[in-house]
């Protein structure tokens, strides 16, 4: 081979030492280049299998080995763009079911509510939003530009929220709580044993239950606070991606996939209140909601599971797939892979009679 020549490290032809780019496959050679758009589409499990081919295609037959790079390049460049398409298609509080009522954004932004619509809770107001949270006698929600909007009762100022911009807000039962874009908790409305006055710290989420509310630090760990007379204020140890308050028990979903509940509801626990809600089976999850005496979560396989009171059959699954599901008082509501939202239990006010899709 001329010294002024060299082979293309992908289908081995022989082209000038000083190109940048092969003429017969087309592949780029600066390495610098290969390795920045490497690293910045690939995830990284993908970035070894492609450094791997690219010393095997060196190998063998020049013409052969073009066809199959070019294949498994378009392979991994399809697998990549899933792997990323799918992180951003995860639904945050798309979908939420309150006390009587539920409410849902579809996917063209517009929030959809039904069931009681007494004070308005079920009215939602014009305008896109990035997600809702229904509570007891109001509803909230995040429109795209980060700013707050509430709907319902109010006379406790819950439904009257600060200005500024939030990256999620929760509902509770005449309160609300928001994580603003610089990851501190704000709280308003009945303030009652301090239900609206939040830990201080960095959070990443938060869930105002009806007397008492929890959050996910930064770290993974959860901080809650107000009433917490039957334990569910006081979180077990570990690292957590999210957290759900009810009404005397609060569940959260752990890095590992599992599901930790504490409250009432635990083994052992007595009263009217115990109706094993803080017991979950076993296995991972996707997700966890935890509701007035029940629970659910979305399993890894999409199934969803739930435990607890039954006695409005809202803990009683249907079968399909899933991506959310969120429990409220007496009801349950999820949304299905297609896009539409499947509802069981109580249904006295139409809270579990869900409008066409798709969300």
């Amino acid at each position: 081979m001329p010294d002024d020549t060299k082979a293309c490290p992908f289908c081995g032809e022989t082209i000038k030492l000083v190109a940048v780019k092969c003429r017969f496959c087309g592949s780029v050679l600066d390495s610098a280049s290969v390795e920045t758009l490497r690293s910045s589409v690939l995830p990284p499990v993908l970035q070894v299998a492609g450094q791997g081919h690219a010393q095997a295609v060196v190998l063998g037959k020049r013409r052969h080995r073009v066809v199959l790079g070019a294949a498994l390049v378009l392979v991994l460049l399809v697998v990549a763009f899933c792997f990323v398409s799918a992180m951003h298609r995860l639904p945050a509080g798309r979908l939420s079911a309150g006390g009587w009522h539920t409410c849902g954004v579809k996917t063209n932004g517009t929030v959809a509510c039904w069931g009681g619509h007494e004070d308005g809770k079920a009215t939602p107001p014009t305008g896109t939003f990035s997600s809702v949270s229904a509570g007891m006698y109001h509803t909230c929600g995040v429109r795209t530009d980060g700013t707050l909007a509430c709907w319902g009762e109010d006379k406790d100022g819950g439904a009257t929220p600060p200005a500024g911009r939030f990256l999620s807000v929760s509902a509770g039962a005449t309160y609300t709580c928001g994580v603003r874009t610089d990851g501190t908790i704000v709280c308003w409305g009945f303030n009652r044993d301090g239900r609206a006055t939040p830990s201080e710290g960095i959070f990443t989420s938060v869930s105002a239950g009806v007397s008492h509310a929890c959050g996910v630090k930064t770290d993974g760990t959860i901080a809650c606070w107000s009433q917490g007379e039957h334990g569910q204020t006081t979180p077990p140890a570990g690292r957590f991606i999210s957290v759900s308050a009810g009404a005397s028990h609060t569940c959260g979903l752990k890095t590992d996939g599992t599901v930790a509940c504490w409250g009432a509801g635990l083994p052992g626990a007595a009263g009217e209140i115990d109706h094993g809600q803080s017991a979950p089976p076993a296995g991972t999850f996707t997700s966890v909601s935890a509701g007035g005496c029940h629970t659910c979560g979305v399993r890894s396989n999409g199934a969803v599971a739930c435990w607890g009171d039954n006695d409005k059959h809202q803990a009683t699954a249907p079968e399909g797939n899933f991506v959310s599901v969120s429990a409220g008082s007496f009801h349950t509501c999820g949304l299905k892979t297609d896009g539409n939202i499947k509802c069981w239990g109580s249904n006295t006010s139409g809270q579990a009679t869900p409008p066409a899709g798709p969300f």
